[in-house]
């Protein structure tokens, strides 16, 4: 190959060579002793005058083209997966909408699934795609509960379903449910519409229960117990693509859990206590080298190793919610490629099947709902309009 290679520079010399001779002949220059002696190249003789080359330009330079066409590689991509709905991977905005349904054993699930492959359809209404922009551009996704998901056909290439733990800190309920939107938009208005919307367009009396819930950007990306919320949270589309989606369907398993956090507690503990609990400086999400095995970093990671890489990986796409008078914290909501990087999580935050050892994090908040989702594709999904 590197004979080869040579071979095809020394004829891309000769090419411009030939240009050079033109322009010789034209300012009265002589380039002649460029092609004095014949030169074997590859088993192409060059070099037998210039008026030779002159004569057969064109089929000299055919065959120079043809010659280093024969040895330039040809591009190979990789298949990119199967497109995901807008809200897997895209990067968060100013407000979310959580929208978390709940429908009667008497719905038409085949109706319901219609609705809910004509989502984007509905987006369109509420930010005409024509006129949108940054300010009120909606990216918006939907997921099933297993259940709903079979009956409609679906048929998911791992288990999700959500199980209860329970450790010494706390428990993790299963609340389970059958369909659930994740909206995005730096206009809260446009996803109260949005909510209001999809609502109004199920069948009618489909729904037992639904609990919509608008979140917001704190402090610059701070979570409302004043440490950074998603600190090694995938940065660029591509490695969040990578974490957060199925590569044979374009699909991804979610998890969604509603935290409520102790204001109380929070604003009185010292910085210094706390900081233990997460693993990670309070001000500015340094991690601390010396941390407990019940450090939120230890339990996530999976040990107290100082920049210990993560087992396993999703796409946080966590917000704050609530208000000050009643109930505030965060909705956490995280993206993967399998379940099994969600499990893993869980388990190791309520000592489930290893150690014991509960996550120090659950002292300063409450888990009060929580279950898993599969976010299909978009093929996947157009199959139940």
């Amino acid at each position: 190959m590197a004979a080869l290679r040579g071979s095809v520079r020394q004829l891309a010399k000769l090419n411009s060579s030939f240009s050079c001779s033109r322009r010789g002949l034209a300012t009265g220059r002589s380039t002649i002793s460029r092609f004095s002696k014949p030169l074997l190249i590859g088993g192409l003789a060059a070099g037998t005058g210039l008026g030779w080359l002159y004569k057969n330009k064109d089929n000299f330079k055919t065959r120079v083209n043809e010659a280093i066409s024969a040895v330039t590689p040809t591009p190979v991509f990789a298949a990119a997966p199967p497109a995901s709905q807008p809200s897997v991977f895209s990067q968060g905005k100013d407000h979310a909408l959580y929208l978390w349904i709940h429908l009667k054993p008497t719905a038409n699930v085949k109706e319901v699934g219609r609705v809910c492959a004509k989502l984007q359809n509905l987006v369109d209404q509420v930010t005409d795609p024509k006129m949108s922009d940054e300010s009120d551009e909606i990216w918006a996704g939907v997921g099933f509960g297993p259940n709903i998901y079979k009956q409609l056909g679906g048929n998911p290439k791992e288990n999700y379903t959500y199980a209860y733990r329970k450790g010494t800190l706390g428990e993790m309920p299963s609340s389970g449910g059958d369909v659930f939107i994740h909206a995005k938009c730096n206009t809260v208005s446009k996803l109260f519409e949005l909510s209001q919307l999809f609502l109004n367009s199920l069948p009618a009396g489909s729904v037992d229960n639904a609990e919509d819930i608008f979140s917001f950007v704190y402090q610059n990306g701070r979570d409302l117990s004043g440490f950074i919320d998603g600190t090694e949270n995938p940065a660029d589309d591509d490695s969040r693509q990578n974490v957060a989606v199925e590569k044979d369907t374009g699909g991804s398993y979610v998890i969604t859990q509603k935290w409520i956090h102790d204001l109380k507690l929070i604003s009185t503990e010292k910085d210094k206590t706390m900081e233990g609990w997460v693993g990670r400086t309070r001000a500015d999400s340094i991690e601390l080298k010396k941390k407990t095995t019940s450090s939120h970093v230890a339990r996530m990671t999976g040990g107290t190793n100082f920049e210990q890489k993560k087992a396993f990986e999703m796409v946080r796409q966590s917000m704050p919610f609530g208000n000050v008078t009643g109930e505030a914290g965060l909705f956490f909501i995280g993206y993967t490629a399998s379940p099994e990087n969600l499990n893993f999580m869980l388990d190791r935050m309520v000592g489930a099947g290893g150690d014991g050892v509960s996550d120090d994090i659950m002292r300063l908040t409450k888990n009060v709902k929580g279950t898993y989702w599969y976010f299909p594709g978009v093929a996947e999904l157009r199959k139940m309009a």
